[in-house]
């Protein structure tokens, strides 16, 4: 086994415990999911946001942005818009129960990442950051990792 194998199965392994605890506390104080909380976060940050530009971002497929867009929709959180130039797409936009959603959710977000990585003292933090962010930076420029 190279040693590039088991930094892969603890990296995966890290983020699913930190997805699933930082979930867990917002479904049980705000009512929803990291993954809707990820989806509220792009359509806020990017203008003009459609479901192309989430998928590229979160590198899953159109039908399952489409549904979970579907599901921020009918939970009244986002609304598709036809788009101004392009009648055939949508541009999401948030609602204001969506914006403030997700402002009552961010903190929530965050104290709770701060808390699950206080053993990790914030230089080797900060270290990692910078890795993974190269390493990320590498694999979209390559297209690596992207579905279909």
């Amino acid at each position: 086994m190279s040693h590039v194998t088991p930094i892969f199965t603890d990296l995966v392994r890290v983020e699913t415990r930190l997805y699933n605890a930082v979930s867990a506390r917002l479904r049980a104080e705000q009512g929803l999911g990291l993954g809707q909380f990820e989806l509220l976060e792009i359509i806020d940050r990017v203008p003009g946001c459609r479901v192309l530009d989430i998928v590229g971002e979160l590198a899953i497929t159109v039908g399952a942005v489409s549904k979970a867009v579907d599901r921020l929709v009918a939970a009244g959180w986002c609304v598709r818009v036809a788009h101004p130039q392009d009648r055939r797409s949508s541009v999401l936009r948030l609602t204001p129960e969506g914006k403030e959603q997700l402002a009552a959710s961010r903190p929530l977000v965050e104290s709770e990442l701060v808390s699950l990585t206080t053993a990790v003292p914030p230089d080797d933090l900060t270290r990692v950051a910078s890795t993974l962010a190269a390493l990320r930076a590498t694999l979209e420029a390559g297209s690596h990792g992207r579905p279909g």
